[in-house]
């Protein structure tokens, strides 16, 4: 039976608040396993408004509807109003995911600041940031987490040397085809990455016709054929876990017809073997529908096997 992970990134306040527990409920009806990365720090989304001279993100939000994802009220934090401390205020719901069953894991302390500002970031600005995470995620948890997953798919070769250091077993910080062990600049890093496979639903809602009614049927046309890796789909607590839950219980349903096992990232890290792993160089690139440049995963290092 192929493998579908699911992994379910956690941005904002609101999101942990509502969307998070209606997700679980839709996890637990379908008898689905996902992985939770949580956003521990600050909620200071109305920052993100200096995105506007982004190319292609105003392209974006014409395709989808941000208020009526996120809410007004979190689009103010951080600017009229102070950014509730999402770990700190919402430390139950993190724990009631853990102790629910699910895998939890680190999206990030500050998202906006992450995502905005790690691209050019020195190693002492990452570490911190990282570090701050980790320790929060300890406080609330009393252990370590053991996977990563970019806030905006936003690295830097600090942060990715970060991830073996700070001890995370495997991550989930780009975009790829299939999991591998990341290179960069001919340095191995000895943490796997399981790169997100398919597109995110705010990525093609808008396009060629594709709406929130039928996006599912879209995504399902491009699992019919599974890969011998599995794949890995991001969706968000703000979205499939509020306005496109119809949407995302729709996929739930098709993936299962389809055969596959719908389970945690942590479920696909321990069917592979890591000595086994090819190992691919990571670069910055661009993703049809999303604004700016990411981590993906670049070609086979085969220089490693000289």
């Amino acid at each position: 039976m192929p493998f579908l992970a699911l992994k379910i990134d956690v941005d904002t306040y609101r999101g942990t608040l509502q969307g998070v527990p209606q997700l679980v409920e839709v996890l637990r009806r379908h008898q689905a396993q996902a992985t939770f990365l949580f956003s521990l720090g600050p909620d200071h989304t109305g920052r993100a408004i200096k995105r506007v001279f982004r190319r292609g993100f105003m392209k974006k939000v014409s395709r989808t509807s941000v208020v009526s994802h996120y809410g007004l009220k979190t689009l103010l934090y951080g600017t009229v109003l102070p950014g509730p401390e999402i770990g700190r205020r919402c430390a139950d719901i993190l724990r009631g995911v853990r102790d629910s069953g699910y895998e939890v894991g680190i999206h990030c302390w500050d998202h906006v600041k992450w995502q905005d500002g790690v691209a050019d970031a020195d190693m002492a600005w990452t570490e911190q940031q990282m570090q701050l995470a980790c320790k929060q995620f300890a406080n609330i948890f009393g252990e370590s987490a053991k996977v990563h997953g970019a806030a905006g798919w936003q690295m830097n070769p600090h942060a990715v040397r970060m991830t073996q250091r700070l001890g995370f077993d495997y991550a989930s910080d780009g975009r790829g085809t299939h999991p591998f062990m990341p290179v960069w600049n001919a340095e191995i890093v000895h943490c796997p990455q399981l790169p997100t496979t398919l597109p995110t639903l705010d990525e093609l809602i808008g396009l060629d016709g594709i709406t929130e009614d039928n996006v599912h049927e879209y995504l399902l046309a491009m699992t019919l054929d599974p890969p011998a890796t599995g794949h890995v789909f991001t969706l968000h607590a703000e979205m499939e876990g509020m306005k496109l839950a119809p949407a995302f219980d729709r996929l739930l349903a098709g993936w299962k017809a389809q055969g596959y096992e719908l389970v945690s990232l942590r479920a696909m890290r321990d069917a592979l073997d890591p000595a086994r792993l090819p190992r691919h160089e990571l670069t910055m690139g661009e993703i049809p529908g999303r604004s700016g440049t990411l981590l993906v995963q670049g070609p086979e290092f085969l220089a490693a096997a000289a």
